[in-house]
């Protein structure tokens, strides 16, 4: 937190007398802080548009606000350019571990089938698609053109991207959350709360499904049972194109990387996180050829 931070957080009109400005861990994109005003508490979130990404701010708060409303995520209390205003919610922040635990994945699966059915119904103006095979080949154009480090496997990766997309085939069309890290899933010992909706978007269910999967690292048999419960049907007739959209995810997490490595301003190993993504991208499509 530097001196300017503070500042600008202490004048937002919504605080009276805002103390105890702490840092949050876990923000990629953003500067996340904890304030506390009289006897409440606040989450502020400070981030502009990130053009690379394809982040729009009105985008988050159009569905942050919606899924306050359906009560999935906390709250919004104040807005304005670059800064987002939640209330602060007791509650625990999942790991990937917490993610995997029997007792909690079925939560997990219950409540992205919610978001899935119900979350459009409290949207007030139009939002984003988050199509990732777009998203993908955007990320690969705006790579070479920066002349990233990277190039040289893009041509592979646009390949396999083609197999993929088809592999997926026709889709159903829901608001997914699109990034589903198990730091953004809170538990507050009562219900599931979702977080950060920078990438949230109209998208294909299966999207949140493989991520919420590569993300804390599932195994198959928890993939199974989750594909079996969501869809409330055999999991092979979803397999195949629930693989492909899972290597889907895994590419579109490492280019991510692969652009934050160039363009991001945060104390980040990105460069890590990006041989960490191309490993399990690689693994995840050794088992897809096996479909």
């Amino acid at each position: 937190m530097t001196p300017e931070i503070i500042e600008k957080v202490t004048r937002l009109s919504c605080f009276e007398n805002p103390q105890d400005i702490v840092a949050l861990g876990g923000g990629l994109t953003n500067v996340n802080l904890r304030v506390r005003d009289g006897d409440q508490q606040y989450v502020v979130r400070l981030g502009t548009d990130i053009a690379e990404h394809g982040v729009m701010r009105w985008n988050e708060l159009a569905l942050s606000q919606a899924a306050s409303v359906a009560g999935f995520s906390p709250k919004v209390v104040h807005h304005e350019t670059g800064v987002l205003v939640l209330e602060f919610l007791n509650a625990q922040t999942f790991t990937e571990a917490d993610v995997r635990n029997p007792a909690n994945l079925p939560r997990i699966v219950s409540r992205i089938a919610q978001v899935h059915r119900d979350l459009a119904d409290h949207l007030t103006q139009p939002v984003l698609a988050f199509w990732p095979f777009q998203v993908n080949r955007t990320y690969a154009a705006r790579l070479r053109a920066d002349g990233s480090r990277h190039t040289s496997a893009l041509p592979a990766m646009l390949a396999q991207l083609d197999q993929l997309q088809s592999a997926v085939g026709q889709i159903d069309m829901v608001i997914g959350h699109n990034d589903l890290l198990a730091a953004n899933i809170l538990d507050d010992g009562d219900k599931l709360w979702l977080i950060d909706w920078e990438y949230g978007g109209f998208n294909s269910p299966l999207f949140d499904l493989a991520g919420l999967a590569s993300n804390n690292a599932l195994s198959e048999t928890q993939e199974r049972a989750m594909l079996s419960q969501y869809f409330e049907t055999d999991p092979d007739k979803h397999w195949r194109a629930y693989s492909a959209m899972k290597c889907t995810s895994l590419m579109r997490e490492t280019l991510w990387s692969m652009t934050s490595e160039i363009h991001s301003e945060l104390d980040v190993d990105y460069a890590s996180y990006t041989s960490e993504n191309m490993d399990r991208l690689t693994s995840a499509l050794a088992d897809f050829a096996q479909t």
